[in-house]
């Protein structure tokens, strides 16, 4: 029982968290400034995930072709930047992890 009380209450703090803040900016003003500001908030953190799992292999600073997650993100750069399709790219990027994993083991 004691673990689905936290839950509960863990979700209505996380939940009043955030209607709070969505509530908020709904009343308020935000500058031009601030909004352009924002945008760059996504990329950012997506980038701060990503790059250390294809350039860091096994504590070190690896680029080389022997870097299978290094030539897939590479590929899904590409894909990316002629589809112009977030899916197709995550997609594109996850077949070309696989079949590098598999065909250059």
């Amino acid at each position: 029982m004691t673990i689905w009380l936290v839950m509960l209450v863990g979700g209505l703090i996380t939940f009043g968290i955030r209607f709070s803040l969505i509530y908020a900016f709904g009343r308020l003003h935000i500058p031009e400034t601030m909004r352009k500001a924002l945008h760059y908030v996504p990329p950012a953190a997506l980038s701060a995930i990503v790059f250390p799992e294809l350039f860091i292999r096994s504590g070190s600073f690896e680029i080389s072709l022997d870097n299978h997650r290094l030539l897939a993100g590479l590929f899904a750069v590409i894909v990316a930047g002629v589809s112009r399709n977030t899916l197709v790219t995550i997609l594109a990027g996850m077949v070309a992890l696989f079949v590098l994993q598999v065909v250059l083991r």
